[in-house]
């Protein structure tokens, strides 16, 4: 099959969406003919990476048997939900071109985030004699958006952005989301046959018989680790006041390990913790040794944004084989999957004292760390691994291709 894929993120982003439309451009091009359409890597740093900095408007690369197509979109150095909008809006007006390129799609499989991405994926199975649309939602970017209010003061464009959300969606032939709660809220949206595609972990990878020490940690202390995106999807404020609290056990240090669009304002709040490190991103060669040389994973989430979104870091804080200690909303399927792995601890409130207490549990009795990590290694190997994720997807793709 020829099959064009449409993502704003791409390699060599390795965290995030980046690192999953990567993955899953280059499973599909072992056996089909693969383009991508994209822009120029940014995330998480929000800032064009420097090896594509002087790129012209549109460029071309052939990477790892993938065509890929790209546009030098605007990427603001402090993000905004309306300068999202004007990037998304960019990333669409200049992606246009390279979609003339496109000579034939049997399928064409948009990522979302970003939601006009859609339209630029029916346009090219117009132009180009009925292909079938795919549309993979890994954020429901819109909802995620107006959690943080913005909605309260602007009712008008989110009434019109979920219209247009909803025109959209209803272009596809197909439609996957990474998680169930995400299929129910698709659901409520669209009435366009979907399917489960959730993310997925190369767990040869992130693995602890391979992995070695790392220079972060204190070998002293009993190390909690966050690593990921600093961003509005986290209870920041919960964190600060937790390491905070936390300051009078010496013998826990937390590090932060990210970059994202909070950072400045969560390190200006941290600057002065003794028991606190932050470290900017580490190259996903090196993730493995960071995740599994922690003592201890911790994601504090707002809970606002349950299944909107079904955090990725998720899944290698799980393959480290170390235990995480996770807050979110009491009807999150992340609750479902710690309570089904027993590989870690879910709380529907961020309490300090409740999470102090698994600290303490958890230093005190290594023992049963080792084995609440194992656990959680053996769950995301038996039901996220790679090579199960991406073969079942693609069966299921080239099986609706062919009845269409």
């Amino acid at each position: 099959m020829k099959i064009t894929i449409i993502s704003h993120n791409y390699f060599p982003e390795d965290s995030g969406i980046g690192l999953y439309s990567t993955g899953m451009a280059e499973f599909l091009a072992l056996k089909h003919d693969v383009n991508i359409i994209t822009g120029v890597p940014y995330y998480p740093q929000w800032k064009i990476y420097s090896n594509y900095a002087n790129n012209p408007l549109f460029s071309k690369e052939i990477i790892n048997n993938v065509t890929v197509y790209r546009f030098k979109q605007y990427t603001p150095v402090k993000p905004t939900f309306f300068k999202r909008v004007l990037q998304m809006t960019h990333f669409f007006l200049g992606s246009v071109f390279n979609i003339i390129k496109i000579k034939k799609a049997d399928v064409v499989l948009v990522v979302m985030p970003f939601t006009l991405s859609i339209i630029l994926g029916w346009f090219l199975k117009t132009i180009r004699g009925g292909g079938m649309l795919w549309v993979h939602i890994q954020d429901f970017e819109f909802d995620a958006a107006f959690k943080n209010g913005i909605s309260a003061k602007n009712q008008l464009p989110s009434k019109i952005l979920f219209k247009i959300e909803k025109w959209t969606l209803n272009r596809a032939d197909f439609i996957s989301t990474i998680s169930r709660g995400m299929m129910i809220k698709s659901a409520q949206k669209t009435t366009v046959n979907q399917v489960y595609f959730p993310n997925w972990i190369d767990y040869s990878l992130i693995n602890p018989e391979i992995a070695q020490e790392n220079k972060v940690f204190n070998k002293n202390t009993f190390n909690i680790l966050y690593s990921g995106n600093i961003g509005e999807k986290q209870d920041w404020n919960f964190y600060i006041e937790f390491v905070t609290a936390m300051e009078v056990h010496p013998e826990f240090h937390f590090y932060l390990v990210g970059e994202g669009a909070k950072r400045v304002e969560v390190l200006k709040q941290l600057q002065n913790k003794v028991n606190f490190t932050y470290y900017p991103p580490v190259p996903y060669k090196q993730l493995n040794n960071l995740l599994c040389d922690a003592d201890v994973h911790v994601l504090f989430q707002n809970s606002e944004f349950n299944d909107l979104v079904m955090p990725s870091k998720i899944l290698g804080m799980m393959a480290s084989a170390k235990p995480s200690i996770v807050t979110g909303h009491k009807d999150s399927e992340i609750k479902v999957n710690f309570e089904n792995s027993h590989g870690g601890y879910y709380f529907d409130e961020n309490t300090i004292e409740t999470i102090k207490m698994c600290l303490m549990d958890l230093k005190n009795n290594p023992e049963k760390a080792r084995l609440m990590g194992i656990l959680a290694r053996d769950f995301v190997i038996e039901n996220f691994s790679y090579e199960k994720v991406l073969s079942e997807f693609q069966l299921k793709l080239e099986d609706t291709v062919q009845k269409k």
